[in-house]
């Protein structure tokens, strides 16, 4: 299971990094900007970036901030976010680090701290030294001094305290993520339940999310209210796909009224087909058409059918690709776990009264 740090709450990271783009006014273009040596490698940058050739447009990125000597802040920005795309992340920092040098505005050198700290946490990976995890605070904490304001990294001071240990300074962050986020915002809700439970931020969390079903319905993943939850990705047109489906119309059937919601996440684009497939083959649990790919991308996926099974804390379980996996099996567990919760919530309210 893997969900790169930039995607773990999308909405937050875009707001954190949107300083380093606005730092320099449209009017005082450096000189180097009108080069059309640059020019032509920045664009090829871009291009290689959006077709996925990462390796080669981290070295059209370096060539282009080579010819701007080395002062490009659009070149390092980007540098950032391929590198890390790429698994470099110790280039990523080397990267995040230069952009502070440039940065001219409290806001640009927020969100370069803001990078390196992520960075470092990227490169810790899963079983971080404490070492790791003081310099990444320290990171954000000086982003926080230059931006008070930046959820995003509240949130990650919040998870990476949390992971040393320090519950009430996690919490605090936490609690500073919330009021610094759009209540509309689902990461808004994932803040609220890391603040009540900090030691819940150290583990494998789903990224969070607002659906909108087919039928008009939302689904934000922090309000499941203690349910468990199922997400199918597929396609109308995938073959192993249409075959596992009695297999998912028998699980929604068996798990009926249990605390279990089912969203299937389609990759169709033509909505018409997609809608009437669902009528024709009555899949009557929630459908949610993921034509842009976006919830895809925070998931980190490239293949259908793709499964997750996330318990009622907001806890990714598993991850399941392809036909034949045991989806029912672990729904099993994970329902009577939610199940049993429920009823001790119950019984403590019952004694309460």
């Amino acid at each position: 299971m893997r969900f790169p740090l930039s995607l773990v709450c999308c909405s937050l990271f875009l707001a954190a990094t949107a300083g380093v783009a606005a730092q320099t006014p449209a009017t005082s273009a450096p000189d180097y900007a009108s080069n059309p040596k640059f020019q032509a490698a920045l664009k090829e940058a871009h291009d290689l970036q959006r077709q996925r050739q990462l390796g080669f447009s981290i070295d059209a990125y370096k060539k282009a901030n080579k010819i701007a000597g080395g002062q490009c802040v659009e070149c390092l920005r980007s540098l950032v976010d391929v590198q890390m795309a790429y698994g470099s992340y110790k280039d990523a920092i080397a990267s995040a680090t230069a952009l502070e040098a440039l940065a001219t505005t409290p806001s640009a050198k927020s969100t370069a701290e803001f990078l390196r700290g992520r960075a470092i946490l990227a490169q810790a990976g899963k079983k971080p030294k404490p070492a790791d995890l003081e310099a990444a605070d320290a990171a954000f904490k000086q982003a926080i001094a230059n931006s008070p304001k930046a959820a995003a990294v509240h949130y990650l001071d919040g998870q990476t305290l949390a992971r040393l240990g320090k519950m009430d300074e996690a919490k605090a962050e936490f609690l500073t993520c919330v009021s610094c986020v759009s209540p509309n915002d689902p990461a808004r809700l994932r803040a609220q339940h890391f603040a009540e439970n900090p030691e819940l931020s150290t583990r494998q969390m789903a990224p969070a999310f607002t659906v909108t079903a087919l039928d008009g319905s939302k689904f934000t993943l922090d309000e499941m209210g203690g349910r468990v939850v199922l997400i199918d990705f597929w396609a109308t047109w995938c073959g192993p796909c249409n075959e596992e489906l009695p297999h998912m119309k028998k699980i929604a059937k068996e798990f009926a009224g249990q605390p279990l919601v089912i969203i299937s996440v389609s990759w169709d684009r033509d909505e018409t087909a997609w809608k009437n497939f669902i009528a024709k083959n009555e899949m009557t649990w929630v459908q949610y058409r993921d034509a842009d790919h976006a919830l895809t991308e925070r998931f980190g996926i490239s293949a259908i059918p793709h499964y997750f099974t996330i318990d009622s804390d907001g806890v990714l379980t598993s991850e399941m690709l392809g036909g034949g996996s045991d989806v029912e099996g672990k729904l099993k567990k994970l329902v009577a776990k939610a199940r049993e919760a429920q009823t001790l919530t119950t019984g403590a309210q019952t004694t309460g009264n």
